[in-house]
């Protein structure tokens, strides 16, 4: 699956046509849902499906979201924060991102230091690792608001990270957001807050992330989870060599509604209608940041995550966790994974989609918890 080809749907394709588009791709899936298959290869739905999409917990009547939920003031949340934030109704999205921060990491990539979003420990362990959980494709520490909690409960020092270029982070005045930023963004961030070797969690793209940083930084690294991960991404293909003014074009449709909501019903195994309108909410809040777009396009110019090569050279304790309904990757990549790492285990979650921390985040913590205390 590619990382970027929504924006290939924009070299014949105005952004309104597009919009017409999309509305008629959720009609046909509502009507023919054996037609997922044939949508799942398209260029524009191909991008949709690396969205990593969060699952709300609770279940609103929208028709009356207004006068029935009191939202909280905007002090409730950080001011860095979309305004939008305070739509959210999601009450765990809602918790967690009343907890996002931003702390700062100089690296090479601007003369001042990156503010970095993240969820940060309330306390700090002795004698287990910290686990630091990363998150997927064009998405945000708030994949983590359920299964985080978990953690915590179970004693675990958590740090929920925003990768450089998505979630909450300042990126407006950067020299690149590409893989090799990204890498040396994290490992900046584990060299000045973490300072010991970490469990590092990465969830579909972001498990291409993982792989990629254990590889480049060993040392920075105890134990390796994976979760539904993308190992063997190809990167963005043809995306890269596209003219920005397409790129820019695709990107911003990402913001669009109607296609956030069918990425959700893609990436989530039977979510009730109610909760994908709280999943569109929850996963279009980090695309209302300030050079959102900008930070987009670059990603996709840059060439994106290609680390199957490097998934035989780990030689960590590796856990891989996989939702047994992903409609995203390819059902033989966790066999892979399992052939390929020198030191795993191999954990499958029945009824469970693309992303299991989000939809069986008690599954997920206990597997985590444990992991780290083995």
């Amino acid at each position: 699956m590619e990382q970027a080809s929504f924006a290939a749907k924009t070299l014949s394709s105005s952004s309104s046509s597009m919009l017409g588009l999309s509305k008629e791709l959720i009609t046909r899936r509502c009507r023919h849902p054996a037609s997922d298959q044939l949508l799942q290869y398209s260029p524009g739905i191909g991008f949709l499906q690396a969205y990593p999409a969060i699952r709300a917990t609770a279940t609103f009547d929208y028709n009356n979201a207004a006068s029935s939920i009191d939202l909280a003031s905007p002090s409730a949340f950080p001011s860095f924060l979309p305004p939008e934030v305070r739509e959210l109704r999601d009450p765990a999205a809602r918790s967690f991102a009343s907890r996002i921060r931003r702390l700062p990491v100089q690296t090479s990539l601007s003369k001042s230091p990156i503010m970095t979003s993240c969820v940060k420990p309330t306390f700090f362990s002795k004698d287990l690792p910290p686990v630091v959980l990363l998150h997927g494709f064009d998405s945000s520490c708030l994949e983590w608001k359920n299964t985080y909690p978990r953690l915590e409960k179970a004693n675990i020092e958590c740090w929920a990270f925003d990768i450089l270029g998505w979630g909450f982070s300042h990126s407006e005045t950067l020299s690149s957001v590409g893989v090799a930023a990204k890498r040396e963004h994290l490992y900046e961030f584990w060299r000045s807050y973490i300072k010991r070797p970490m469990v590092l969690v990465g969830p579909s793209l972001g498990g291409a992330a993982a792989i990629d940083f254990t590889n480049a930084y060993p040392e920075a690294v105890f134990k390796l989870v994976l979760v539904n991960a993308q190992g063997y991404a190809k990167g963005t293909g043809n995306k890269a060599r596209l003219p920005k003014f397409f790129a820019y074009a695709g990107v911003s449709l990402l913001k669009n509604v109607l296609l956030r909501t069918y990425a959700s019903s893609l990436i989530h195994h039977n979510l009730p209608w109610t909760a994908l309108i709280d999943q569109m909410h929850v996963g279009r809040l980090h695309c209302l940041m300030p050079g959102w777009s900008q930070t987009s396009v670059e990603f996709m110019l840059s060439g994106g995550y290609d680390v199957g090569s490097k998934v035989s050279k780990i030689d960590k304790e590796t856990l891989v966790i996989w939702g047994e309904e992903d409609r995203i990757i390819s059902k033989d990549v966790p066999e892979r994974l399992k052939n390929d790492l020198q030191n795993v285990k191999l954990v499958f979650i029945s009824s469970c989609g693309h992303l299991p921390h989000v939809d069986k985040a008690d599954t997920v913590a206990t597997l985590i918890s444990e992991f780290c205390k083995t």
